[in-house]
């Protein structure tokens, strides 16, 4: 199924990850369990910059089509290297969203906004939506954030919660939506390792990606 398809290579990146997120523990998908659902009501957030960061002509489009609704229910963080982060740790997942509807495994958006392992994971679950003939529709939502500074880093892992109920997939041939009933499967755990600014640079890139399936803290 195609909702099963974002998550299909995150074991094959959880140690990799989890050697950079010792701070919080870690794990990963032990199977494809990209079940994109998605969940009700939130406030959704419009992509942003960030107060830290350059100007949006400087961004690369991370818009996704209307019927797809991106909820990111989080709270803004007082500390404004956190709110930079979290901000970019939104427009990631936003970017890999583009990616997808728009069937580019080189979009450079996700590429924008990632590094090394991060990259590989967005690039790879594009990749295998694809390779399915599907696209993206419903509402996906995220909620639960918690950004925790690493020991001796300059760099923030930004943890949340995935409901991804009402997120599903759809044939891009017969636009034929793929309906999947809610369940344990719905609930994912995220964490993203973000790496500081580097340069002239104000963005915070996504360095390695963690994704637990079946995350009954979540539900």
């Amino acid at each position: 199924m195609a909702r099963r398809a974002l998550t299909t290579t995150a074991a094959v990146f959880a140690t990799t990850a989890a050697l950079l997120l010792t701070a919080c523990g870690g794990g990963g998908d032990d199977k494809p369990s990209g079940d994109i659902k998605g969940a009700a009501d939130g406030a959704s957030r419009s992509p942003s910059a960030s107060a830290s960061g350059p100007a949006e002509a400087d961004r690369p489009d991370v818009s996704v089509p209307k019927d797809l609704k991106l909820v990111f229910d989080f709270d803004e963080p007082s500390d404004a290297k956190h709110a930079a982060a979290l901000a970019d740790a939104e427009n990631y997942i936003r970017a890999l969203k583009h990616g997808i509807a728009e069937q580019d495994v080189d979009d450079p958006a996700y590429r924008f906004y990632s590094g090394a392992q991060a990259s590989q994971y967005a690039k790879s679950q594009i990749a295998s939506w694809v390779k399915g003939g599907w696209t993206v529709t419903g509402t996906d939502k995220y909620y639960d954030e918690d950004i925790t500074p690493l020991n001796d880093s300059k760099s923030l892992l930004v943890s949340f919660c995935r409901n991804q109920a009402k997120f599903y997939g759809r044939e891009i041939k017969s636009k034929k939506v793929l309906y999947t009933e809610e369940s344990l499967d719905s609930y994912q755990s995220w964490k993203l390792l973000m790496i500081p600014p580097s340069g002239s640079s104000k963005v915070w890139k996504t360095g390695n990606v963690e994704v637990i399936g079946k995350a009954k803290q979540c539900r």
